[in-house]
């Protein structure tokens, strides 16, 4: 049985780094230790980090690909999947829920309903044909302000692959947008809606999401609850909507948008995510709160790459380097501290017997390189 070696690393475990080795097949990890290998035909790694591999929970970045411009769809769902699959696994991304919107908000990103189904099955039909890099599983997002999000759920609610819900809430004047002129500067910057559309789009929303919430909440959570689906909240403000996902049980805490939610969060003892593009830009693009600050004061967990695959890497090194989290605590917030609260129990540590999801990447100056990404101990990338 083949094995590879890949020596002279900076091998990152969970508690400590070591300079060493680690030898790992199909079967798994097979072993680490301290010291170069003499082993004829280890990789030197010339002192570049070996890493497990990443675990993202929750990115939209397939839609990108979907919907390439705005109005322009794109016909072959395989392959705008697989392009999706190929930039996950250039950022080191071992393990990846690809996070699809189900319900349109209220007269907004319509062709998000227009391709959700679309993109499950792009999914589904790569795994059975074997055809992706890494592995991939769905975390279906749920816009429970939409009327028709629970017929449009439910086709899928007994998908294998769905391994994961969010409940989402994007009424404004609340949660993510409680300052209706970050979603004003979202809708004018972007040219996807007028001055006018916008009023009349706010109106709507606040007038029907509510009640829409109110009637679909319930619902979704009945249907994944059954198969005991892992459910995270999002963009939680205050400690009523911490109170309001613990009542739902959910595990995670997606986005917190204040220091308050974030700390009911950790007090419930839900994982909290935050986006690694807020940390990379230094803020939340959505005039929320930071999440280097969550992560300065003990409470932020994990890291989900949102809209940018890169980020991961990028921000676990701005942790480290900038704002003095220990690496092995910034690379749990992307691996194994993601893999322990969706219950992946196989993969996330540098550990004998795991699966060899395994990362080698440099830092050149305080970006991440990626040199070699090992998926079940094969190389993909």
């Amino acid at each position: 049985m083949s094995e590879t070696i890949l020596t002279n690393a900076v091998l990152v475990l969970e508690k400590e780094t070591i300079r060493g080795s680690i030898a790992f097949g199909a079967d798994g990890i097979r072993a680490i230790s301290a010291g170069a290998s003499t082993v004829p035909g280890a990789i030197d790694c010339g002192g570049d980090y070996v890493i497990p591999g990443l675990v993202e929970m929750h990115t939209d970045n397939a839609e990108k690909h979907f919907v390439p411009r705005p109005g322009v769809y794109w016909p072959d769902g395989l392959g705008a999947i697989l392009a999706h699959d190929a930039q996950m696994a250039a950022a080191g991304v071992t393990t990846v829920y690809d996070s699809i919107c189900a319900g349109s908000v209220t007269g907004r990103n319509d062709h998000r309903r227009f391709i959700f189904g679309r993109t499950v099955e792009a999914v589904s039909d790569g795994v059975a044909r074997g055809v992706f890099r890494i592995d991939h599983m769905v975390h279906i997002r749920c816009e429970l302000t939409a009327p028709e999000v629970v017929s449009d759920v439910e086709p899928y609610a007994d998908n294998p692959l769905v391994k994961l819900i969010s409940l989402m809430d994007h009424t404004p004047g609340q949660r993510q947008y409680r300052n209706i002129e970050f979603l004003k500067r979202y809708n004018l910057g972007s040219g996807e809606k007028t001055l006018e559309e916008h009023e009349r789009d706010v109106a709507q929303r606040m007038e029907e999401g509510p009640a829409n919430k109110r009637k679909s909440w319930p619902a979704i959570v009945e249907m994944f609850g059954r198969r005991g689906i892992p459910i995270a909240t999002h963009d939680d403000t205050t400690v009523s909507d911490v109170d309001e996902a613990v009542a739902a049980g959910a595990v995670i805490s997606e986005f917190p948008t204040t220091v308050e939610a974030a700390a009911a969060a950790k007090q419930h003892r839900l994982t909290t995510i935050a986006g690694a593009p807020n940390v990379v830009r230094g803020g939340s693009h959505s005039g929320n709160v930071s999440a280097i600050e969550l992560a300065e004061k003990g409470l932020l967990d994990g890291l989900s790459s949102d809209y940018v695959p890169s980020s991961l890497l990028q921000a676990v090194l701005r942790l480290h380097g900038q704002h003095g989290v220990a690496l092995p605590d910034a690379i749990g917030m992307v691996t194994w501290r993601i893999a322990d609260v969706v219950g992946l129990s196989d993969r996330g540590h540098l550990r004998p017997g795991l699966r060899a999801d395994v990362v080698r990447f440099s830092n050149v100056a305080g970006t991440p390189v990626v040199r070699e990404v090992y998926v079940m101990g094969r190389r993909v990338c």
